[in-house]
């Protein structure tokens, strides 16, 4: 599986990121994959991989690139209990000076970067998000109707709470959905304000929280991951880009 390192620029410098594409040649079609705030590393790297593996080129961009190229801040191989709140320490800054303007106006660069590559498709492009990048992935579909086709979130903030912010937030989605909540960011209460959000903007979505699943359950780095919940969320997933980009 061919992979390369890339500098995009962006209107406040460059963006370094990393890409995954298959190896038979040809044009297939785009997906932005916005990592957690851990950042790219291996297995965002693996899951790039594997993604593309089913016929997509696969862009996993540096969001915090203002601060640095990856890796930003240091992460060790497996994030545990112990070693946790350091690299929270560092991270928690990091995310707080990544305003929305920041977000959309790298969404545009980033977006731009796959409609130019010679090895993405035309057309619509999908886009996944874990963690913050969730956040990331949602604000980059609302601000692109027509150029994002798809959009799933893990484990991630939709970036409203409440149901007149979600219902400003969802207003304009038209972009096919999934939500895979973690049980442990989101009561059953707060998942029936998004979904009835979702339904009242009449956008075609599933969002769900995977059951027993605790935040940040995709990551196999980390003390919470959780093996079946990453199976479901390719369950997810692989379906929706199918639907939304077509069968690769």
């Amino acid at each position: 599986m061919p992979t390369t390192t890339l500098q995009i620029p962006t209107t406040d410098g460059t963006s370094d990121a990393f890409a995954a594409f298959p190896d038979q040649g040809g044009q297939h079609p785009g997906v932005l994959m916005y990592p957690d705030g851990f950042g790219i590393r291996p297995v965002l790297r693996e899951m790039a991989v594997e993604l593309a593996a089913h016929g997509y080129y696969v862009l996993v961009p540096n969001p915090f690139y203002r601060n640095g190229p990856t890796p930003v801040i240091e992460v060790p191989e497996y994030i545990g209990e112990e070693a946790r709140p350091a690299v929270m320490s560092q991270l928690m800054p990091l995310i707080h000076a990544h305003t929305t303007e920041r977000i959309l106006s790298d969404a545009d660069a980033y977006l731009g970067f796959l409609a130019d590559r010679p090895e993405v498709a035309a057309g619509p492009v999908g886009v996944t998000g874990y963690c913050i990048g969730g956040l990331l992935a949602m604000r980059t579909a609302v601000a692109h109707p027509g150029q994002v086709a798809a959009v799933a979130t893990f484990h991630g903030p939709v970036g409203a709470e409440g149901p007149e912010d979600l219902r400003r937030l969802f207003s304009g989605l038209t972009a096919q959905v999934h939500l895979g909540h973690a049980a442990s960011d989101i009561t059953p209460e707060a998942l029936g304000e998004i979904n009835e959000a979702l339904d009242a903007a009449g956008v075609d979505h599933t969002s769900e929280i995977y059951p027993g699943s605790v935040h940040g359950f995709t990551m196999s780095d980390t003390d919470v991951f959780d093996p079946a919940a990453l199976q479901h969320h390719w369950d997810r997933l692989l379906p929706l880009l199918d639907r939304a980009l077509g069968p690769v």
